[in-house]
């Protein structure tokens, strides 16, 4: 339900200069605009499900993307259901939509990988809500080694030994003389990982899939004390996103969608931090450096 105090489920993720929006819910463009997020450079988009509170702000940014004169393809993942949306849409202000857009039906029972780039590589996998909705995990790939600029000269390399020891290789030369990696490279990174899983009520192979993700962004609409109303409606408590976040092994566990009922935050925090320490909660407007 709308609260003053907060704005529908949306999140804008920046990967190497690629700008990922997860969930579109009411008034999404204007967050764009507030938060000075360059919306017209949007890649793709991640749709969870097609409950209001998580898309009916797709039909505006759409039409702003439009009005803006976009001309590149935007990417969209989403339910198999919300096809006929998108169909609605575009036969009413498809004529104001001079780029193209791919939608990608989801029907994964496991994680699989749905789109890859240079640097990074998205996977989709089922949550449990009722109706058809998805999870996503947002993945680094390894990079190349660097090579250390006074290396170069140092050692005399040549293109072809900076490309064998950018792949992580070490350089043999002719002559028997090798050159090993951790001598003149090193790794600019080590890779990282998101998560987002909203809206879903527990289940068994949650922490497997999870497993390894750095931070991880979860749902927790009920403190404990409404676990049963958690499990009709297919929501998590606090102990359940802290529970699953702990046996994941992550670093860090953003937790958001609370109930509108009053509920002093505190007790969301203080609930989610007896089991896992390294919980926050989401407020409109923070920015993650992972």
């Amino acid at each position: 339900m709308p609260v003053k105090e907060r704005n529908q489920s949306a999140q804008a993720l920046q990967v190497h200069g690629r700008l990922f929006l997860i969930d579109c819910g009411e008034g999404t463009q204007y967050r764009f605009v507030q938060e000075h997020v360059p919306m017209m450079k949007l890649d793709s988009i991640f749709i969870s499900h097609i409950h209001g509170d998580h898309v009916f702000g797709i039909f505006g940014l759409l039409s702003t993307l439009g009005m803006k004169g976009r001309q590149t393809p935007l990417n969209i993942f989403a339910p198999n259901n919300f096809g006929p949306i998108l169909k609605f849409f575009l036969s009413f202000y498809g004529d104001g939509i001079p780029f193209e857009i791919r939608f990608t039906p989801l029907k994964m029972k496991a994680p699989e990988t749905v789109l890859e780039t240079k640097s990074t590589e998205v996977q989709a996998f089922p949550l449990n809500h009722g109706i058809e909705t998805f999870g996503f995990i947002f993945r680094e790939k390894e990079p190349m080694y660097n090579i250390r600029k006074e290396c170069i000269e140092e050692y005399g390399l040549s293109l072809t030994e900076i490309g064998t020891l950018k792949r992580g290789e070490d350089a043999v030369r002719a002559d028997g003389t090798v050159i090993p990696v951790s001598a003149v490279a090193y790794k600019p990174y080590i890779p990282r990982s998101y998560a987002y899983c909203s809206d879903t009520a527990p289940f068994p192979e949650e922490a497997t899939w999870l497993s390894g993700v750095d931070v991880i962004y979860h749902e927790t609409t009920y403190p404990s004390e409404f676990a049963d109303e958690g499990k009709k409606r297919g929501h998590s408590t606090t102990l359940d996103a802290a529970s699953l976040a702990l046996k994941a092994g992550a670093k860090k566990l953003i937790v958001g969608h609370f109930t509108s009922r009053d509920v002093p935050r505190k007790v969301f925090e203080d609930e989610c931090r007896s089991i896992f320490p390294e919980t926050f909660l989401a407020d409109d407007g923070d920015v993650y450096d992972i």
